[in-house]
């Protein structure tokens, strides 16, 4: 680029020029070479575009494999991390360079309005020592927040939301709890008391939704829990059990149920749809169901083609992840994801070309990048 007639021309020029690009193509643009990645995330650039609307992406996490102690263990190993991200409108694979943080092995694991929360190890400790980060690949900005212990980061959910960059790692028996309304930067911690391992929770508003198992042994029974933020107390139990005598049987019917943010105020519960109520039954499909938090009733909002669910019938591990009107569907030694898409009437498709390696089974969240998300 030294010798090109682009150098010859003004920087307001330029910035006029590529801001008038959607911010999808800017972001391809910021690969070609320094020079333009350079221009394209200065400060001034970011706030030129600022008005542009995000794009929502599916983002996966890191498999399995790349655990730290396998990264400090292969250390002379050099290996950019990135974040794969799928476009689901522009149905293309995208990658975001993490090579600006100074941590080892950062492994995200959530996204809010644009910001992307992760693990990440000094790369100057010797004991394993992981701290949250947050950041935003765009702008490459990132923020540390508060030292916690690295059992959290083993054994704890991150559940992420908007509102007041707010933050609950939570596991079976306690909650961690940050807000940048918190006055003492630190984390507040708190007794869950769950009855059992809480599945796929997540930040709804002012509220965080979790799925416990209170059956026996020998069968599962799921109920749906939740406890509200902003009355968290450890004077009390926070959590209540949430159902209705107009649900019926709407938990029993689904085998090993997810939940998954939805869309607006709506819930969405996943899981095979059992042929039977057998001790073990087998499943004809996967169901979709929603739940309008509003009036507290259920809907179904899809189910997977016999043709696709083929695919997952022989499958002993299954992952769905996604949020708002996409969700995706992983399994072992599938290297292709399902997608379901609820953004102008239903539509079940393929994701093919995923990244990484591994057994197959990704993991993931809803990435909606932004140049105007600061951490």
């Amino acid at each position: 680029m030294d010798g090109s007639p682009m150098n010859r021309l003004p920087q307001d020029t330029l910035h006029q020029i590529f801001s008038s690009l959607p911010l999808r193509q800017i972001m391809i643009c910021r690969s070609v070479c320094k020079f333009f990645n350079q221009m394209l995330t200065s400060p001034f650039f970011v706030d030129l575009i600022s008005t542009q609307p995000p794009l929502r992406f599916l983002a996966l996490r890191p498999p399995h494999h790349h655990h730290h102690h396998h990264q400090r263990q292969n250390s002379h190993v050099s290996a950019v991390p990135y974040l794969h991200v799928f476009d689901p409108d522009q149905n293309q694979w995208l990658k975001f360079s993490l090579s600006f943080l100074p941590f080892r092995s950062p492994h995200p694991v959530a996204s809010a309005s644009g910001l992307i929360y992760l693990w990440g190890e000094s790369p100057t400790s010797i004991e394993s020592n992981r701290s949250l980060v947050v950041c935003n690949p765009l702008t490459r900005q990132f923020q540390v927040l508060p030292q916690l212990g690295s059992a959290w980061s083993r054994h704890g959910s991150v559940l992420v939301d908007s509102v007041n960059h707010r933050v609950m790692v939570l596991t079976e028996l306690a909650a961690l709890y940050f807000s940048n309304t918190n006055k003492t930067n630190s984390w507040l911690t708190f007794s869950a008391n769950l009855p059992s391992k809480p599945r796929s929770p997540i930040l709804l508003s002012d509220s965080v939704f979790a799925l416990c198992d209170v059956g026996s042994p020998w069968r599962s029974q799921w109920k749906l829990f939740t406890c509200i933020l902003s009355k968290l107390n450890n004077n009390y139990n926070n959590w209540v059990c949430l159902e209705r005598h107009e649900w019926g049987d709407i938990l029993d019917i689904i085998k090993r149920p997810r939940l998954v943010r939805g869309k607006g105020n709506k819930l969405l519960m996943i899981g095979g749809l059992k042929s039977d109520l057998s001790l073990n039954p087998s499943c004809s499909t996967i169901l979709i169901l929603r739940l309008d938090l509003e009036r507290l009733e259920w809907e179904e909002a899809g189910r997977m083609p016999e043709d696709m669910y083929r695919s997952f019938q022989e499958s002993s591990k299954l992952k769905v992840f996604g949020g708002g009107d996409r969700v995706c569907f992983s399994a072992k030694r599938m290297r292709k994801l399902a997608l379901w898409d609820d953004c102008d009437g239903v539509v079940w498709r393929w994701i093919e070309g995923v990244p990484g390696g591994g057994d197959g089974l990704c993991r993931g969240f809803v990435f909606e990048a932004g140049r105007t998300a600061l951490p």
